[in-house]
């Protein structure tokens, strides 16, 4: 990583000292996911123009809805391949040499999965501790309106993927089966695991063998990162007896990146997101699904 980030995660404090410093690309990665009303009640949008009522000053809205997904894929927020990635970056003024803070104003689970999406293809990148609410909590200025001008000029991101950061359909299910090692982990709230809240997809439940580790309650009541002991407690109840890989899924890879993010502070290496989540394996009925 490069000397300019200290870690995969930053604070307010920081981040207003290095406001100005060119080599640095604030991102605000916000969407629109609504709680479903009733199952298969999928709706999503671009979070662009929440980022242009109010933003941080200089940051630019990275739209996980638009060209920072794959359209072709059988899923919603799909992440595109490396080198539609990259070329999407180079829209945002983000290029080589460079670095990345991306925050959200939704309580940092978007931050997170383009953090990830970043860190996959080697990207130095980290996530605003407490999004916009703790950058506007702290009295930093803030700013609203469209670009005015166009992202600088930047020689494209060079991307170099790092292997076991995504895993697909076919490992999950034979995780899940017992026919590989590996610990499967929800990150869906307690309602999404269990089956009792309603479901954007096509049925209700949680994939068999999985353990649930609700992504939200990583974060403390102001959307920070909760303090190391704490979240090495909260991650330890469910994950002491883990088996690598441990891969993270959710509806659809977004909570499960805030969990990535979080064992990654702890320090684990073998963590895998599962892209397609539950919207895709919900989707076979062949797979199976357990309430």
């Amino acid at each position: 990583m490069t000397s300019l980030l200290p870690g995969p995660l930053v604070d307010d404090t920081w981040l207003a000292e290095r406001l100005d410093d060119p080599r640095l690309v604030v991102l605000d990665a916000t969407a629109l996911l609504p709680s479903p009303r009733h199952d298969g009640d999928y709706r999503s949008a671009s979070g662009r123009a929440e980022w242009a009522a109010r933003h941080i000053p200089g940051s630019r809205h990275a739209d996980l809805t638009g060209d920072l997904s794959d359209h072709d894929a059988p899923y919603h927020f799909a992440v595109p391949s490396p080198d539609a990635l990259a070329a999407a970056l180079v829209r945002l003024g983000v290029g080589e040499g460079g670095a990345v803070v991306v925050y959200d104003n939704g309580g940092g689970i978007w931050a997170a999965r383009l953090w990830w999406m970043l860190r996959a293809i080697s990207v130095p990148a980290a996530v605003l501790d407490g999004g916009l609410q703790a950058w506007e909590t702290a009295g930093h200025p803030l700013a609203s309106g469209e670009d005015t001008e166009p992202a600088p000029a930047v020689e494209p991101v060079t991307p170099a993927p790092r292997p076991g950061l995504w895993t697909d359909i076919h490992e999950v299910a034979a995780i899940s089966s017992g026919e590989r090692p590996g610990t499967l982990v929800c990150a869906l709230p307690t309602g999404g695991y269990d089956g009792s809240a309603p479901t954007r997809y096509s049925r209700r439940g949680h994939i068999p063998g999985s353990v649930s580790l609700p992504g939200r309650e990583l974060l403390d009541s102001e959307g920070r990162v909760l303090p190391g002991p704490e979240l090495a407690a909260k991650v330890g109840t469910v994950l002491d007896t883990a088996d690598s890989p441990v891969v993270l899924y959710c509806g659809g890879g977004i909570s499960a990146a805030g969990a990535a993010l979080a064992l990654t502070l702890l320090g684990c290496e073998d963590v895998r997101l599962y892209d397609g989540s539950l919207e895709e394996w919900s989707k076979d009925p062949a797979l199976p699904m357990e309430r």
